[in-house]
């Protein structure tokens, strides 16, 4: 069971669109390697796990970013911990909002 949640945005910068979505994709890819739960949004990717894993991922995503290219970047980083209760997770918080379709 996960005991923590991390919101990441990353946001190099670049004015090149392409190379920007390059950059991005590559800190998904990073993110997918993990193996961690994860739901990418237009802002932001939500990943759920322990977390010793999340902040562990955190310079790994900046790795990736700068083997993409970046030359520069920034990030915002949520985090939400809770090492004795149960944690929502994305599905659960977001579940009554969802169409199916």
């Amino acid at each position: 069971m996960s005991n923590a949640a991390m919101a990441v945005q990353v946001l190099p910068q670049e004015k090149d669109t392409a190379k920007l979505l390059k950059i991005v994709d590559a800190a998904i890819a990073e993110i997918d390697a993990s193996g961690l739960s994860y739901e990418v949004g237009s802002f932001e990717t939500t990943i759920e796990g322990n977390l010793d894993e999340l902040i562990a991922l955190i310079p790994a995503i900046q790795k990736a970013c700068v083997a993409a290219g970046a030359e520069m970047l920034s990030n915002y980083i949520k985090l939400s911990y809770a090492p004795e209760k149960h944690l929502l997770t994305t599905d659960e918080k977001l579940h009554k909002y969802r169409k199916s379709n």
